[in-house]
C-alpha cells in the first residue's frame, strides 16, 4: 500500500461529511431567506419552538454550538423580536433564552421547510434514518 495512501480524499470519512453538510445547508438557503433567518438562527427556533424557554448552555450542548457562536446569533433573533434572553431568577450566572409571540408566529411560517428539504435530499425513509442514527452516532463518539 502507498504510504499516503491515508491522505487521499477519496479515502477520507470527513469530506464527504463537510461536503454533503454544506450542500444541505445551501438547500436550505431560499426557505430560509423568506423566513429571515439563516441556518444556524433556524436550528437554535428549532430548540425554542420545541422547548419554549432554556438555558443558553443548554441550548449550546443541543446544537454542539459553543458561547462565542451562540452569542450572536441569540443576539440578532432577539432584535427580531423572536426570543428574549434574561438571568435566571434561581441562579443570575444562568442566562434563560425565551421564545416570545412573535417566534411561536413564525413557526407556521416555517413548518413546511422540513418537507422541501426532504425532497431535495432524495433518500427513501429506512436511508433517511439509517444516515440520521450512524450521524448521532458519530457525534456522541466525538463529545465522549
Amino acid at each position: 500500500m502507498d504510504r499516503y495512501e491515508t491522505l487521499r480524499l477519496e479515502n477520507q470519512l470527513c469530506f464527504p461529511l463537510y461536503a454533503a453538510s454544506r450542500e444541505v445547508i445551501k438547500r436550505y438557503h431560499p426557505y430560509l431567506t423568506e423566513l429571515g433567518l439563516t441556518y444556524t438562527q433556524y436550528i437554535a427556533m428549532m430548540v425554542l419552538w420545541a422547548d419554549g424557554r432554556i438555558s443558553v448552555k443548554e441550548l449550546g450542548q443541543k446544537l454542539f454550538l459553543d458561547s462565542g457562536t451562540l452569542t450572536p446569533v441569540l443576539k440578532s433573533l432577539e432584535e427580531k423580536g423572536y426570543v428574549k434572553r434574561r438571568r435566571s431568577s434561581e441562579d443570575e450566572r444562568v442566562l434563560i433564552v425565551e421564545i416570545t409571540e412573535a417566534g411561536e408566529k413564525l413557526k407556521e411560517r416555517a413548518v413546511s421547510v422540513p418537507e422541501k428539504i426532504a425532497g431535495c435530499i432524495r433518500l427513501d425513509t429506512e436511508e433517511a434514518m439509517q444516515l440520521y442514527r450512524l450521524l448521532y452516532k458519530v457525534l456522541a463518539a466525538m463529545n465522549e
